[in-house]
């Protein structure tokens, strides 16, 4: 009763992080369900993608209605990134990727994006936050749309294959190539997620036997954390928590390769 009540209570911190800061909760969720809730990696990973994906959903609606999604944006990126989350999930159930296997470039993509969110975090991008979303996009426009679309492509791969959502490359790439604020990256990012996500569990569906009560609640709880965290973007800059949760998740991936 303690573990789950322990579990349940981070998986209200994954939704916050997706709320405030438009990533990170995969990166959360499969550590939690592995090591705190007990679950194979696989099983993890496939969880995961459904709870981030449909906390995302969720999280992206008051997004939506306070006018923080660029439809235009997330239609270009969407695609491929679901192309690649799919193919991802597929190769995750060759014959030689074991669950460690799994496990271990996790934790280097955990390493990754935490280094990411820390540089991130000390930057934030000050230069691209002073164009505007029309003027940015607009310069080098057909550039920009290929290189989205082989950023969605390469982290629909990630999604799928080691169950991370993403937004920790999807944000950067809404700012520095759709020339979008931070608060608009965000949001966006969330519909991304929701796609992507979607998509790579839908891929392992025949993969793994899932634990649907566990997933449900996973969710509900998840869910409260990001409409709480989407509410506290009207109070707290992103770039003030970026750089701790980079340090943070910088710590546990350490850990996962350790246990590896």
């Amino acid at each position: 009763m303690i573990i789950w009540i322990i579990g349940h209570f981070l998986a209200i911190c994954i939704g916050l992080s997706l709320g405030l800061i438009g990533g990170g909760g995969s990166i959360l969720a499969v550590p939690i369900l592995v090591y705190v809730m007990g679950l194979g990696a696989k099983t993890a990973i496939a969880m995961s993608l459904g709870i981030v994906g449909t906390v995302s959903l969720i999280g992206a609606i008051p997004h939506w209605l306070h006018g923080n999604v660029n439809g235009q944006v997330a239609v270009i990126f969407v695609p491929t990134a679901m192309l690649g989350a799919y193919i991802g999930a597929k190769m995750a159930g060759f014959p030689f990727i074991t669950e460690t296997t799994q496990l271990i470039c996790f934790a280097l993509v955990m390493v990754l994006a935490s280094l990411i969110m820390i540089r991130q975090g000390r930057q934030r991008l000050k230069n691209q936050n002073l164009l505007t979303e029309k003027e940015s996009f607009k310069d080098n426009n057909q550039n920009n749309r290929l290189f989205i679309l082989l950023e969605g492509l390469g982290v629909g791969i990630l999604t799928g294959f080691v169950g991370v959502g993403g937004g920790f490359a999807i944000i950067p790439a809404l700012v520095l190539l759709g020339g979008l604020p931070m608060k608009k990256a965000i949001g966006t990012s969330l519909i991304i997620i929701t796609f992507n996500s979607m998509t790579g569990f839908l891929g392992y569906l025949s993969q793994v036997k899932l634990d649907w009560t566990l997933m449900i609640s996973f969710t509900l709880a998840a869910s409260l954390g990001t409409l709480t965290g989407a509410y506290l973007t009207r109070f707290i800059e992103a770039k003030n928590l970026q750089k701790g949760f980079g340090y943070f998740v910088l710590a546990v991936g350490i850990f996962v390769l350790i246990r590896h």
